[in-house]
């Protein structure tokens, strides 16, 4: 601050960080102080990086006070702050408050402060005082030596291991269609992609919102993970601390590239990261673009993706399952006996064109599922309970945990830690065919025509089937099994009928 009346803000500051001097100036008038008629210069350093977002108001304040010694500054470099501030002095929420704390702790500070609707998800960290404030004069207080404000402490690990199991929908729901429970149960299993096709109310959707309570719970890890990306994307509610189940994530088919991989003017994850660690259900897939589609080629493979902008170079995780799910034609009843389909096979044949061969070649499962006839449903008995199946479920995952455990990351993925995730190499060394499926796997190539990433992925599925077996090896039944899971792949689907 030096003699005169001019505010100077330096360092790539967007409009939201320069208007927060209107904002600063009534919330200071508001809780009885001065805007200082000085020459005040601020610089937000360092002064490359572009400064985004209205969580700069809350320091900017504090320093403004500091530096017309209104408050005490030698606690000042022991506590990170961040937070919106409203004309009356309230502290509004701000995005990103997880990642912030991690920051906070990895350089040292003593402690974080957050406006109070962030605090649950900020003391989710450790080893770090976080106080929760709601007013600027509360901080105020807190600098000039208030000791009555308190740490937040969050029994963050006894929340998330309390929610792991709480699902509303189970599989005890779902009547009949005990082959494609199965498909699901090898693709939770083994971590793969699976694509569902029949008509509709076949209950292709009910059973893909069933998925998450048959796989493996979060660890800690990953759920702190998962938890970043949906601060940073402000999509976490004001009571969750961690997130403790998978998520699921159900985009509309008319969602943009943009939306689906992340980017945009202020870089946000997009939907396949908010799915990370969970599942992305793409409901009626045809119904989507096709360039929307061919974007999940590269994630699908790499589990990361990679944004490049003229001024910015932005990397997310994106490590999920795909589930996917779509009618047979386009008026959706190719195949069903109880109704009559008006499509050509023209029209048919242009309907399924609309998913490409690559795409189509990354999902390891391939379902198809009819509609259970009423007289049916209404005599059956409820299914098989989610928890039965997730127990088979997390026996397999520990079975390819221990096969992993003693393998290096692989480059710019990390480690493996399903079958789905595995190598050419590691496909040689773990699910290597004997004589017997070798040469039924040779007759299936022949006959269907099936690409050499097919044939990788006949034999991924297959080391699943064998791991909920409990077999050791791969045998000619499990590869059976998996060759069935490729339908999709026949050249004469379109022609055949279901």
């Amino acid at each position: 601050m030096t003699r005169g009346v001019m505010f100077h803000l330096t360092g790539l500051a967007d409009t939201a960080v320069k208007e927060s001097y209107d904002r600063i100036k009534a919330a200071l008038i508001n809780n009885g102080f001065k805007m200082p008629t000085m020459d005040i210069t601020i610089n937000l350093s360092p002064a490359d990086i572009k400064k985004e977002g209205s969580g700069y108001d809350l320091p900017l304040a504090i320093g403004i006070l500091a530096a017309n010694s209104k408050i005490e500054s030698d606690r000042l470099d022991k506590y990170m702050m961040v937070g919106e501030l409203g004309l009356d002095g309230r502290l509004q929420p701000i995005r990103g408050a997880l990642p912030i704390a991690i920051r906070a702790r990895k350089e040292k500070f003593k402690g974080l402060i957050v406006p109070r609707q962030n605090i649950r998800e900020a003391a989710v960290v450790n080893q770090l005082e976080v106080y929760g404030m709601d007013t600027l004069t509360d901080v105020i207080h807190f600098f000039n030596g208030d000791n009555s404000y308190q740490p937040t402490i969050i029994d963050t690990r006894r929340e998330f291991y309390e929610q792991q199991n709480q699902y509303e929908l189970d599989f005890s729901d779902v009547r009949g269609q005990e082959s494609v429970k199965r498909a699901l149960e090898v693709a939770a299993a083994g971590g793969h992609n699976l694509i569902m096709i029949g008509p509709p109310g076949s209950g292709k959707s009910m059973l893909a919102k069933r998925l998450p309570s048959i796989l493996p719970p979060l660890s800690l890890s990953e759920s702190l993970e998962t938890t970043q990306i949906h601060s940073v994307a402000g999509k976490l509610s004001r009571d969750t601390s961690l997130i403790s189940q998978r998520p699921f994530r159900a985009p509309h088919h008319t969602i943009s590239q943009v939306a689906l991989v992340g980017g945009g003017t202020n870089p946000q994850p997009g939907e396949i990261s908010l799915a990370h660690n969970g599942v992305l259900f793409l409901d009626e897939m045809p119904e989507l673009s096709r360039s929307v589609l061919e974007v999940l080629r590269q994630p699908l493979e790499d589990r990361k993706i990679t944004i490049s902008r003229a001024k910015y170079n932005v990397e997310y995780p994106c490590s999920f399952m795909l589930i996917a799910s779509m009618n047979p034609c386009p008026c959706g009843y190719y195949g069903d006996p109880t109704h009559h389909c008006a499509c050509t096979p023209g029209q048919i044949q242009r309907y399924m064109n609309k998913i490409s061969g690559p795409l189509l070649d990354r999902i390891d499962i391939h379902c198809e599922i009819q509609a259970v006839p009423f007289a049916q449903l209404s005599q059956m008995q409820p299914g098989e309970p989610s928890a039965v199946i997730r127990e088979r479920v997390i026996k397999a995952r520990n079975i390819q945990t221990e096969r992993f455990s003693s393998l290096p990351k692989q480059g710019g993925q990390g480690r493996v830690y399903c079958n789905a995730q595995m190598t050419e190499r590691m496909l040689h060394e773990f699910a290597e065919p004997d004589t017997a499926s070798l040469d039924m796997l040779r007759m299936a190539m022949e006959r269907l025509k099936l690409s050499a990433r097919a044939y990788n992925r006949i034999l991924k599925v297959a080391r699943t089937i064998a791991d909920l077996a409990g077999s050791e090896k791969v045998e000619s039944m499990h590869i059976a099994e998996a060759i069935g899971y490729r339908n999709l792949d026949r050249g004469d689907w379109a022609e055949r009928g279901i």
